[in-house]
């Protein structure tokens, strides 16, 4: 069983900064995705294991930071400059092979139980 232990959420500001974390019970492929109210579950950022290649959602690009520590098992979001609009549940997810295509939430098996993240204008 797969565990994924997400931290790092609350109420902020317009411009302020948040860092998540995710845990894992072992090595996984990564990403983070966001849901907003009555909206779907949209694909945010992820990291490979072997290279740290990068990969952002428009939105968030230029804004935010995924970097992982292997030796933790352990994924970060950094998000600057946020807006209202980044506002929603922030979820991790897994897998165990890199995901194909990575910025569809069915591509991932485990997820963890989200943290809200709340930007107030």
């Amino acid at each position: 069983q797969v565990h994924l232990v997400e931290s790092g959420g609350g109420l902020v500001q317009a411009g302020d900064s948040l860092r998540l974390s995710c845990t894992a019970s072992g090595r996984y492929y990564m990403a983070w995705f966001r849901q907003a109210p009555g909206k779907e579950r949209d694909f945010v950022a992820t990291i490979t294991w072997s290279s740290g290649s990068t990969y952002y959602a428009n939105s968030v690009e230029g804004r935010s930071t995924i970097s992982r520590d292997n030796a933790k098992n352990t994924v970060y979001l950094q998000l600057d400059m946020l807006r209202p609009e980044d506002t929603g549940v922030y979820y991790c997810a897994a897998s165990a092979a890199f995901p194909h295509p990575y910025t569809s939430p069915r591509e991932y098996i485990y997820w963890g139980q989200g943290t809200q993240v709340t930007v107030s204008s």
